[in-house]
């Protein structure tokens, strides 16, 4: 049984190891073993273990075109199982699997991905181009060019280029789910690399956001951020803060924006929302030094909002950074005032009274022993400052 048991773990394999993305500019990058970034996750695909069975020497290729984004498959393996050595238990249909994430169109044939290939170079963003920033090369001394561009459903193909861009958030956002891109509530904002080598100016894509435009009354709305997707290869160069940025800029003189939320953030994209928000924050005079010494105020509140449509939560999010950047850790009585009013705010659900008379099971649930609550706030509390320290760390480094 155990020789049986070793020779079908040759058969099982961690899909996060052997599904490989590759961005193909040209012909010639189908060749090189350069460039190649797997998923961060795979358990919306491939079940909640992220295993393929029934292969040896597994190889899941899935190629995008730089631009264009159109898709090709490839699956490499040495050896299929026969099910009769494993009991019967059929090898996983990879094809079936991918095909319930990938858009309707998509190659299984190299020659007609080659000739797809050829059209990037007539490729342009779809919608309103709102920002072009630049950032410095990595391998060289020239700066790179990147635009953000705005589109809706509108846009003619974007439909169809959507769903290609869409096909990369099961694998790299938890949690993720298609959206329904008919709404022409969502505002759409990509990012490209623009590049002119030769005289061909191309663009490569580098990631998008969603935003939905909530109602709120009479006649406003509540844009919430919901997906925000930056490809691996163009990670920690600043383009999610780029991004996030550009769209601020986009609601922030709007009138008819309430405010700006996020739809369940990750921890990483909460980080940066913070750092953009804090540095936002930072230059208005309801958040100077002097009074985020003092208690968090209705007048950052309301600053915070008609300046940046930070909402009431964010916003004392951000008060709590910024005073911890002005704060001394090192002297007792600084941090002990700084520790009491976070914690204050953590503890503000406890002391809510209506919420303890809805009912005693509640009550029990919400309001544990004295020393239960402290132990809860001091966990909470020291969560909240390994966060906030690390956005301290950048804004100071700015």
């Amino acid at each position: 049984m155990d020789a049986l048991q070793s020779a079908i773990a040759q058969y099982i394999f961690c899909a996060n190891e052997v599904v490989q993305f590759k961005m193909v500019r040209n012909v010639e990058d189908l060749a090189s073993e350069d460039g190649y970034f797997n998923p961060d996750m795979s358990h919306q695909i491939f079940g909640e273990k992220e295993q393929i069975f029934g292969f040896k020497k597994l190889r899941i290729n899935l190629f995008y075109a730089a631009s264009t984004l159109h898709i090709y498959v490839n699956i490499k393996y040495e050896k299929k199982l026969n099910p009769k050595y494993a009991e019967g238990v059929e090898p996983d249909n990879i094809m079936e699997k991918l095909k319930d994430v990938l858009p309707l169109k998509f190659s299984e044939n190299i020659d007609e991905f080659s000739s797809q290939l050829e059209t990037q170079a007539s490729f342009h963003p779809h919608g309103e181009l709102i920002n072009t920033y630049s950032r410095q090369g990595m391998e060289t001394s020239l700066k790179r060019t990147f635009q953000v561009y705005k589109a809706d459903v509108t846009c003619p193909g974007f439909k169809d280029y959507h769903q290609r861009m869409e096909s990369f958030i099961l694998w790299f956002i938890d949690a993720a789910s298609y959206i329904d891109a008919d709404d022409d509530k969502w505002d759409f904002y990509t990012v490209f690399e623009k590049v002119v080598e030769s005289g061909i100016t191309t663009f490569n894509f580098v990631g998008y956001s969603t935003c939905y435009r909530f109602y709120a009354y009479p006649d406003r709305c509540r844009p919430r951020i919901s997906q925000v997707l930056v490809l691996p290869v163009y990670q920690k160069q600043g383009h999610c803060t780029a991004l996030l940025s550009t769209i601020y800029q986009q609601y922030t003189n709007n009138s008819s924006v309430v405010d700006i939320t996020a739809e369940d953030p990750s921890d990483n994209f909460q980080r940066v929302r913070d750092f953009v928000d804090a540095k936002n924050l930072a230059q208005l005079k309801a958040f100077c030094p002097a009074n985020l010494k003092e208690s968090y105020s209705k007048e950052m509140e309301k600053s915070a909002k008609e300046n940046h449509k930070i909402n009431k939560r964010q916003a004392r999010r951000i008060y709590e950074i910024l005073r911890l950047s002005h704060t001394n850790e090192h002297d007792d009585d600084e941090f002990t005032k700084y520790r009491l009013s976070v914690k204050e705010r953590i503890n503000r659900p406890f002391k809510n009274e209506s919420m303890r008379k809805k009912s005693r099971l509640l009550h029990d649930q919400l309001v544990p022993q004295a020393e239960e609550r402290r132990l809860i706030l001091q966990k909470e509390f020291e969560k909240c400052l390994e966060e906030y320290r690390k956005v301290v760390s950048r804004l100071q480094a700015c």
